[in-house]
This record gives structure tokens, C-alpha cells and sequence, in this order.
């Protein structure tokens, strides 16, 4: 069974960007031991992503003419004209969440969908009982403000399934968010 999972990293005081929306406070740990093949085995579970349209521009903005996820078809919610990647398979939509999340589904194949950020998308998600778990990074970084992890209200506990230790500086906590309703 293919699980929607919200695959992220934020400060300690939750955010997921600082205050000028950047990502370099995070980019600093690009180096962490054992942190890219980790994220690599997460990868090879996903067969459908979903971004909103900030998080696709700083994508395009990052690296220019490339896209990361050549495997997998990617959904951007948006209400803007944006400019398509040459040759990656990108849909842009301004569907509801729950209208698209069964075509995301069916292209991961029995795989995973992740949901890439930012928080307010994700929050869609889960306001409509579509989100499965939040694996989340924890960098050791105060950033005092900025775009919230999560900026909803999730029904029940979270459920603690592991926690991972990164070498000096980071964790990850894996949860399952409870059936809503």
C-alpha cells in the first residue's frame, strides 16, 4: 500500500524556511554522514511527489535547467503560470488535494507519494485525512521565524515509529499520523 508521507526538515523551533524563505541555514548539512544515503533509500520508495509552487521555483532557481526527480511524476499546486522543466514529467494543477491525490497514487505504482512542502500544502493534505507520516528532520538551528513546519492542527497523536541519529548534529523522527474523523 502506497503511504503519503511528508519527508522534511526543520529548525528546532519548527520551520521549515527563515524568515527571507531560504534554505541555506539547512544546505549546511548537506554533509552529514550517513544523511544522503538516507535520504536515497527514502527516495527509492517514492513513485509520485507533490510541491507547491514556492518550493518548485526554489527548485528552479537552485538548479537551473536540471530537475531532481527525473524518476518520478511531480504534481505542483499552484494558481500561477509557471514554466515547465524540458523533460521532466511535471503536472501543474489547481485541484483540490483530494481530487488529485488518487492519480498521484496511481503513477507511484505501489510506491510512495511525498509530499516535498511546503507546510500550508501539506496541511491540505492532512486537513483531509491524505497524510500517512511525518518524517522529520531536526537540524540544530534556531531560526527564530519564518515558514512553519506545519501550520494545521493534526487530528489525534502522532506516533512515534523510529528515530534516527545522525552523526554530531542531526535527527530524524519518523511518525504515523492517526485516521482522521
Amino acid at each position: 500500500m502506497a503511504l503519503t508521507q511528508y519527508y522534511v526538515a526543520s529548525s528546532i523551533d519548527g520551520y521549515i524556511a527563515d524568515p527571507a524563505g531560504s534554505l541555506d541555514w539547512l544546505l549546511q548539512f548537506n554533509d552529514v554522514p550517513g544523511l544522503t544515503a538516507h535520504y536515497e533509500t527514502f527516495m527509492a520508495d517514492v513513485g509520485a511527489v507533490a510541491m507547491g509552487s514556492t518550493t518548485y521555483r526554489f527548485l528552479l532557481d537552485e538548479s537551473p535547467g536540471s530537475w531532481p526527480y527525473t524518476a518520478q511524476r511531480t504534481w505542483v499546486f499552484t494558481h500561477q503560470d509557471l514554466p515547465a522543466v524540458p523533460g521532466a514529467d511535471v503536472v501543474f494543477t489547481a485541484d483540490d488535494v483530494a481530487d488529485v491525490h488518487a492519480r498521484m497514487v496511481e503513477a507511484a505504482a505501489g510506491r510512495n507519494v511525498w509530499l516535498v512542502g511546503g507546510g500550508v500544502l501539506v496541511a491540505q493534505f492532512a486537513e483531509r485525512g491524505l497524510l500517512d507520516e511525518v518524517w522529520l528532520g531536526i537540524a540544530p538551528v534556531v531560526l527564530g521565524g519564518g515558514a512553519p513546519l506545519l501550520p494545521t492542527r493534526l487530528p489525534g497523536n502522532l506516533r512515534l515509529e523510529d528515530v534516527t541519529r545522525f552523526p554530531d548534529s542531526f535527527l530524524e523522527l519518523r511518525y504515523t499520523v492517526p485516521p482522521s474523523g
